[in-house]
């Protein structure tokens, strides 16, 4: 029998050695532990559940693809770059809710969202207090960016500049003369509502009226009624399609037949699903571009295909190119900090002060609020219930 003496120092020269076997193992043949890269972490917010959930999932993929396709440029860093995706419901609290969890991971150095505006605004608040950067590849609310915070941009224009351009269209081109205006009380749809009515009276039209739904609804026998009896040349709508696609079918029911118009909220596959042949004859102004039009943009949507078997929606190809933003202003602020993990701060001033970034559907540049100076406003057409529409014109800022 052997001494304890004896079976003890067996036992530590077991375990030193299965000690060094395990670090062997970790280690790759370059030296490096796949343990030892730095975490860095982009945040989607998007609505991935309720009426929106089609363009909040086209936010998560769009930003899904960018950050796939650059994983191994930052391994080469020697950091692993990770998705996480919240769902903010399109509601105001829960963004917030999200927000204060997001800033509490310090792995965290960048956000791509909301779609909403009125989530977007209040969630900013959030992020700016803790230096966290943020690129919003839809909200168009002019609040957005007019409060002047560090943290806060978007790739897409804004509601006063994409309200007149509806106008301008419906009162030039489509010859309305008495316009009634709906919107959902929203941040987005009032907002947009209210500069397309008053760029509308600006050009000569009379707004023979001007009524609130509410988000959630159904049934718009009320309101229609009301347009029934001002005998309009043209409805416009300011909100987003899960509403918009019951308001025009139902519109249409009541022989309705005139133009219907709305903005960028209504650029979207469900839309055309909801409201069937009904769609035939709406207008919509998006801040977002035919992605198709270009060989890059062709080039994304067949990856994008390929990566999650959808066919892209409107906001994919912009939080693609917002996620791209965001990860070109990470990137520099690594090699600003000799390839070291970088600060919020030094990624927020690496990303505010993007001036030419070429995205796959927009150029990025961004001016001293946060606004991209290269947006773009597009209006389309619907001939057919089909999605897309067909593109009309292009408005540049």
């Amino acid at each position: 029998m052997l001494s304890k003496k004896v079976i003890s120092l067996a036992m530590t020269a077991t375990l030193a050695l299965g000690i060094m076997s395990a670090c062997s193992s970790n280690t790759s043949s370059d030296g490096d532990s796949s343990s030892d890269k730095k975490v860095i972490k982009i945040v989607t917010q998007s609505p991935l559940s309720g009426g929106s959930a089609t363009l909040g999932e086209a936010i998560k993929l769009g930003a899904q693809l960018a950050i796939d396709q650059q994983k191994e440029k930052f391994a080469d860093l020697g950091f692993e770059i990770k998705l996480d995706a919240q769902d903010d419901q399109g509601d105001p609290k829960k963004g917030v809710a999200n927000a204060n969890l997001v800033v509490a991971d310090k792995a965290v150095l960048g956000v791509v969202g909301h779609l909403n505006s009125g989530v977007s605004i209040p969630a900013s608040e959030v992020y700016e207090k803790n230096n966290l950067v943020s690129i919003s590849p839809a909200s168009t609310a002019t609040d957005f960016t007019d409060r002047k915070l560090k943290t806060v941009s978007r790739v897409v224009a804004r509601d006063d500049f994409q309200g007149p351009a509806g106008a301008e269209y419906a009162v030039e081109k489509l010859g309305a003369k008495k316009i009634f205006v709906i919107q959902d009380k929203t941040a987005y749809g009032s907002g947009l509502a209210d500069a397309f009515k008053a760029a509308a009276e600006k050009l000569g039209a009379e707004i023979v009226g001007y009524e609130g739904i509410t988000v959630g609804e159904k049934d718009f026998n009320g309101v229609l009624n009301q347009v029934s009896s001002k005998k309009p040349d043209l409805i416009y709508y300011g909100g987003l399609y899960a509403e918009g696609g019951i308001l025009v079918k139902q519109a249409r029911e009541k022989g309705l037949d005139i133009p219907f118009m709305g903005g960028d909220g209504l650029d979207s596959s469900t839309f055309v699903e909801i409201a069937g042949d009904a769609v035939k004859n709406t207008f919509i102004t998006s801040v977002a571009g035919d992605t198709t039009k270009t060989e890059e943009g062709t080039k994304f949507a067949e990856d994008y295909k390929a990566a999650f078997g959808k066919t892209i929606e409107s906001y994919s190809a912009y939080a693609y190119d917002a996620a791209g933003t965001l990860l070109a202003g990470i990137e520099k602020a690594i090699k600003d900090n000799d390839n070291k993990l970088p600060t919020r701060e030094a990624v927020t001033e690496a990303v505010r002060s993007t001036q030419d970034y070429k995205g796959v559907v927009t150029e990025v540049g961004f001016d001293e609020i946060g606004d991209n100076k290269f947006a773009k406003i597009f209006i389309y057409k619907f001939d057919e219930a089909s999605y897309p529409a067909t593109l009309d014109g292009e408005i540049t800022q």
